[in-house]
């Protein structure tokens, strides 16, 4: 896409906009509802097993292809976009109001933004809301805005590195080595050796741990079930259950987890604006090296990672030390693949439809929500929740997106700018922003 195709809009609030972002947004959210979907029509706490979900050949291969090529990843550009829009805001504030009122208009925002998370949670009912997350992550990800590329990219990746280092030690090197040990203690008993108080009490503590596994699985499969019994039986059961999830979700120590992870990818996308890589400023030798370097990284470790869950057993995975890494690596691919998309005459043409579904993500978003949650999966309506397999939830996801994508690109020729983010800069703003175009 050229400098001239890539037109810098405004929005009403007078905020940028950049086509290449827009259609990197517009992929971003529209492929979060393959990940969401199954939350939504199957199991929210049902994702440690994915057999849950259907297990039939043609639901293997979609479960594959989804893991491979899309988990996750999503996420990461959207919080990638978030760091980007971050610098862009930020540097316009500035240039606006004075460097002293970056701070309160930044923070209001977001501020705003968590509100708007929160009524998406307790009020649409949607546990895994992302509004709120990145809305708690802008405010730390704020004090870094001045850093340079290299520092951000140091910080974010020393950030997403604890993952690695945490699960890569305690998850799989911990693991492989007591299993080891157990095994040579069982097979020296075995052979009537004679084992020392510390090694009996070596095998004692495994013994327990294993009872303790069995015992949380039969307790998972019972909150499962019930959750599925509620979800899919009356309005009452189904309300109380969504917003336990919900409650569950906010403050939860995952939450934690969940704003440190955003606050290190929005770090790497404030980078990676700095640098110019996400825009699309550099050069197509620079894009066709990144997405192959990516793809080949993220893709080896996402395909081992796949064959490490479709083993369904308890030895220790090295995927769960590599996830972050395949994770960020695909993501990275993905950005890759667009910009070369959009800098060629045919690919351009292809994927300038999402630039609408971009402009309208947080609508999308919410909409998603209600199509899914309210429409198709609840007691009270279609009540498909459960009904479905991994292949037929993509094949839905795929159909909404479609036309969602479709109703965006009717919507922009129309309006300026959509309603969840009219209402949200609105209040933001102080006043009520122009909604409709101005006919010409």
């Amino acid at each position: 896409m050229t400098e001239q195709t890539i037109a810098r809009v405004e929005e009403p609030d007078g905020a940028p906009r950049i086509a290449v972002l827009d259609i990197l947004r517009g992929v971003a959210i529209l492929g979060i509802l393959f990940m969401n979907i199954n939350d939504m029509g199957a199991s929210f706490r049902a994702g440690g097993d994915v057999r849950h979900f259907g297990w039939a050949p043609i639901d293997q291969v979609a479960w594959w292809l989804r893991e491979v090529f899309a988990n996750g990843t999503a996420r990461c550009l959207l919080e990638m976009l978030f760091g980007a829009g971050m610098v862009i805001l930020t540097s316009r504030t500035v240039e606006a109001a004075g460097r002293w009122q970056v701070m309160r208009r930044y923070y209001w925002r977001n501020v705003v933004l968590v509100a708007f998370g929160l009524v998406h949670m307790f009020i649409l009912l949607w546990g895994g809301d992302i509004l709120h997350t990145y809305g708690l992550a802008a405010l730390v990800v704020f004090w870094f805005r001045r850093l340079g590329p290299r520092w951000l990219i140091a910080i974010g990746l020393l950030m997403a590195t604890v993952q690695l280092c945490g699960a890569g030690y305690f998850g799989y090197y911990r693991g492989i080595q007591q299993q080891a040990q157990v095994a040579e203690l069982t097979a020296r008993g075995a052979a009537g050796q004679t084992l020392t108080a510390a090694d009996k009490a070596t095998l004692e503590k495994a013994r327990k741990s294993e009872a303790e596994r069995v015992k949380n699985r039969a307790e998972r499969k019972a909150e499962i079930a019930k959750e599925d019994a509620d979800r899919s039986s009356t309005t009452t059961r189904w309300v109380t259950e969504q917003v336990r999830m919900s409650a569950e979700r906010l403050f939860g120590f995952g939450e934690l987890f969940a704003v440190w992870e955003s606050a290190s990818l929005m770090l790497i996308g404030a980078a990676l604006f700095k640098l110019g890589i996400l825009q699309g400023q550099r050069t197509r030798p620079f894009y066709w090296r990144m997405t192959i370097i990516a793809y080949l990284i993220g893709g080896g470790l996402r395909i081992l990672g796949a064959e490490e869950t479709m083993r369904f057993d308890d030895a220790p995975h090295i995927s769960w030390a590599t996830q972050e890494i395949a994770r960020q690596a695909m993501t990275l691919g993905h950005v890759g693949l667009i910009n070369l998309l959009a800098t060629s005459v045919l690919g351009a043409k292809l994927i300038h439809p999402l630039v609408a579904a971009g402009r309208t993500a947080l609508s999308i978003y919410v909409l998603q929500t209600i199509i899914c949650l309210w429409i198709l999966y609840p007691p009270f309506a279609l009540a498909l929740y459960g009904t479905q397999g991994w292949a037929a939830m993509m094949v839905t996801a795929l159909v909404i997106n479609l036309g969602l994508l479709w109703l965006a690109n009717v919507y922009v020729r129309h309006f300026r700018i959509a309603p969840v983010e009219w209402a949200w800069r609105s209040i933001v703003e102080g006043r009520r922003l122009p909604f409709r175009k101005v006919p010409v």
